[in-house]
């Protein structure tokens, strides 16, 4: 049947392969279908679903054997993205994730701290305990590498983003401590999961000259989602005084619906260079791993401890802590493609350098500052440095093997969080004690990534990736 021959041959499996190529196209089957004239698999999401593989050639010359001509099914039913439509495209697809996450995040981020306190009592101690919870799914990435085993990458990303967005949302229904560090878990879950995956993916589609103009771009499209989530939230606030268990529930139904859709709209995409299946350490990389160490202890007391400051010590309020994430994601929005642009042309040694240095000065004066003005200064400041973090995925991107780039996104998010997981509840303990002790430990940490940066080469790449400590023979694996 599938290979007809005879008189009516030549007319007939026309039009029968245009139909089925109709009706594969209509279901947006996505995977790839193998083989030449005889059984193959169809992939479909993450099933693995038998399926035939037909010759159109083969059939046209009215025989059933021979695959010479043969055309593999695979280029209808998983077309190119532009083929398919021109807005789905693997860069289209990340700014949707880029708009989808902080939908989410950032609205838990920005009403987290006068919740806790307001709602649960907080004090220093269990916003460190909390903190030091909702980073053990960071802690824990390198994991992703054996989900991958079961799902693609682009289905892990959609599914995490849905559980970001159910942890968000059921948040406001539950005011208590133990509630509290249960739904920062799940929450947690998805948004790390999430972020490995995404940086894995991005660094797969992107080639190494657009990336860092293409990161810039994400990040410029995630914060103008975040100006307006911050202006919808303020206004949900003070205009009509909505309650947080309701502004949760929105930001995360938000987020989750969002992840149907790009389930639902978008193709699997070919993710280039197939990917290593475990975890892989490789020496070479040490400089990079140290890097990500030190970012992660110190971006931890800027997410939790400088926030925590603006509401404990000057009394912020919701609002007005929204007022600040507007200000800081308008700068990112205007700015963070151009810096994008920017590290291309001056490296990423000069750009970490300007990123960390400025960040010594910032956690310095954090540990003295007593005007709640300056405060808020301060908070914007440092948040603007964080664009230039760029800087350090495209000196990874310049120096990784192709294959490396998801088992190394899972590694190296676990390596952001080995700190990340201990720093808040420990600095929690300090807080009691001395705010002013908590910034200095973190001015420590940027004059640690201010004198690592100072070893990346002018031109990274592979076997120049440090300028002291090169390492020719350079793996190591789990």
């Amino acid at each position: 049947m599938l290979h007809p021959s005879g008189p009516s041959a030549s007319t007939t499996p026309d039009a029968r392969w245009i139909i089925f190529t109709l009706f594969i196209n209509s279901r947006n089957f996505s995977g790839a279908i193998q083989g030449t004239g005889k059984f193959g698999h169809l992939l479909h999401g993450d099933l693995l679903i038998p399926s035939i593989s037909i010759n159109p050639a083969a059939t046209e010359a009215g025989g059933n054997k021979g695959d010479t001509g043969a055309r593999d099914l695979d280029d209808c039913a998983n077309p190119d993205p532009v083929k398919k439509a021109g807005w789905q495209t693997p860069v289209v697809l990340l700014m949707l994730m880029s708009i989808s996450m902080p939908i989410a995040f950032n609205a838990w981020t920005a009403l987290l701290n006068n919740f806790v306190v307001e709602r649960a009592a907080f004090t220093g101690v269990e916003i460190g305990i909390l903190q030091s919870l909702r980073e053990i799914p960071g802690f824990i990435a390198f994991t992703t590498v054996f989900v991958l085993l079961v799902l693609k990458e682009q289905t892990f990303a959609v599914l995490s983003l849905a559980l970001l967005g159910a942890g968000v949302a059921i948040t406001g229904f539950f005011p208590t401590v133990y509630g509290l560090y249960f739904t920062t878990v799940l929450m947690s879950l998805g948004f790390h999961y999430f972020e490995a995956v995404k940086q894995s993916l991005a660094l797969q589609w992107l080639s190494r000259e657009e990336a860092p103009q293409v990161f810039g771009k994400l990040i410029s499209v995630a914060s103008i989602t975040s100006l307006i989530i911050y202006g919808v939230l303020w206004i949900l606030l003070e205009i009509f005084e909505l309650d947080y268990v309701w502004n949760f529930l929105i930001a995360g139904v938000i987020c989750f619906c969002l992840a149907i859709v790009m389930w639902a709209g978008f193709p699997h995409f070919s993710s280039g260079p197939e990917q290593h299946n475990r975890i892989i350490l490789r020496k070479r990389y040490w400089l990079y791993y140290a890097l990500t160490f030190f970012s992660g202890a110190r971006r931890q007391i800027f997410m939790v401890f400088a926030a925590f400051l603006m509401v404990e010590k000057f009394g912020y309020t919701a609002a007005q802590v929204t007022l600040l994430f507007l200000v800081n994601y308008a700068f990112n929005w205007l700015f963070a493609e151009r810096i994008g642009v920017v590290i291309r042309r001056i490296g990423e040694r000069n750009a970490l350098t300007i990123e960390y240095g400025g960040l010594v000065l910032v956690f310095s004066a954090y540990a003295y500052v007593e005007n709640a003005y300056l405060a808020a200064g301060l908070y914007i400041i440092d948040h603007m440095f964080f664009a230039l973090y760029i800087a350090m995925t495209t000196y990874f991107h310049k120096i990784a093997d192709p294959s490396d780039l998801a088992s190394s996104a899972g590694v190296s998010f676990t390596i952001n969080h080995i700190a990340a997981v201990i720093i808040p509840a420990a600095l929690g303990v300090v807080w009691v004690q001395s705010i002013s002790a908590v910034f200095l430990i973190g001015t420590g940490f940027a004059v640690c990534s201010l004198v690592l940066s100072q070893n990346v080469p002018d031109n990274p790449g592979p076997g120049n990736e440090a300028i002291i400590g090169k390492v020719r023979m350079a793996e190591y694996r789990v």
